[in-house]
């Protein structure tokens, strides 16, 4: 392989242009597989100066991984616009989701695939990513249903557990629709409302499902 030429940019253009090449590397190959002569070479430029610019495989890897944890937390966050009926703004934030894994499957494979398989600190930075975003659905659902039930002081931890649910469906989902030929981000987005919605609309209308009395070994359900 010929020497890579590079023109002069800014150091924070080649640097995202950088990251650009290695999401795609990461998330194609996996972490192990990658190695950074290609993407220096898919980045066009030398692996020298990738190793200037962000040090080792493991702080590029890591660098991707926070990237793209920021644009997926802020799309979701744009998507929902406040004010509108609790399964509308649902309904936006899952439909920004789909979107935006849909639109950047190399940099979903690296946060959902290849981040959590890699070693502990790759997964810590996935699971505050994924905090971030439990908690945001917690208190999209928890505002609702506080105001559906004229209760301000209804517990959060009733409906925290639903949204731990909610987020590892969206997960699953989201790499089944990556996979699967056709399906687009507004029908996953739909399927997941129509699996999820009715239980949490019997929720704001106050209407939780219980287990039967005489089964003294069911966990304690949300009331």
């Amino acid at each position: 392989m010929g020497a890579v030429r590079t023109r002069r940019m800014p150091r924070a253009v080649r640097e995202q242009q950088m990251l650009d090449a290695a999401v795609q590397i990461f998330g194609r190959r996996g972490y192990t597989a990658a190695s950074m002569d290609e993407i220096a070479e898919l980045a066009g430029v030398s692996k020298p100066l990738v190793y200037l610019y962000l040090n080792s495989k493991e702080d590029l890897f890591t660098a991707c991984i926070r990237r793209e944890a920021a644009a997926l937390t802020e799309a979701i966050r744009a998507g929902v616009r406040p004010g509108l009926p609790a399964d509308r703004q649902l309904w936006e934030g899952l439909r920004a989701f789909f979107t935006h894994t849909a639109r950047h499957p190399e940099g979903w494979a690296v946060l959902h695939l290849q981040a959590r398989t890699h070693g502990e600190s790759f997964a810590a930075e996935i699971a505050a990513m994924r905090a971030e975003i439990v908690e945001f659905v917690t208190q999209l659902i928890l505002v609702a249903a506080r105001e559906a039930h004229r209760d301000p002081g209804l517990p959060e931890r009733e409906v925290a557990g639903l949204a731990e649910a909610l987020v590892g469906a969206a997960e699953s989902l989201a790499d089944w629709a990556n996979a699967t030929p056709g399906v687009s981000a507004r029908q996953a987005a739909a399927t997941l409302m129509n699996f999820a919605w009715a239980g949490l609309g019997d929720l704001m209308e106050d209407r939780p499902w219980t287990p039967p009395a005489d089964d003294l070994t069911a966990p304690t359900a949300l009331t």
